[in-house]
């Protein structure tokens, strides 16, 4: 990643850390992102509780409406990462 690109990421979560209130978020997101870049994030969070949780590729497909590849990433960063399990968690 260039280091224009990692200041601008940076920039990206300072930024989110300001939102204090889920109006907040509703405003910044609406105007930062389609709608549908919002519901595939609402997607894949959806899909990541419902793993943590113990349900089946199956049932959460029927759910969420995930694509098997996608729900195949989530379940791999729900496995051998952090970011779900230390949020998803609190």
């Amino acid at each position: 990643m260039s280091d224009d690109l990692d200041e601008s990421v940076g920039f990206l979560y300072e930024t989110l850390l300001k939102l204090r209130t889920k109006e907040d978020c509703e405003k910044f997101f609406a105007d930062l992102c389609t709608y549908k870049e919002i519901d595939s994030m609402a997607q894949r969070l959806t899909a990541a509780k419902m793993l943590l949780a113990g349900d089946t590729y199956g049932e959460i497909i029927k759910k969420t409406d995930i694509s098997s590849a996608t729900l195949s990433k989530v379940s791999r960063c729900v496995k051998y990462g952090t970011g779900y399990k230390e949020i998803l968690r609190r």
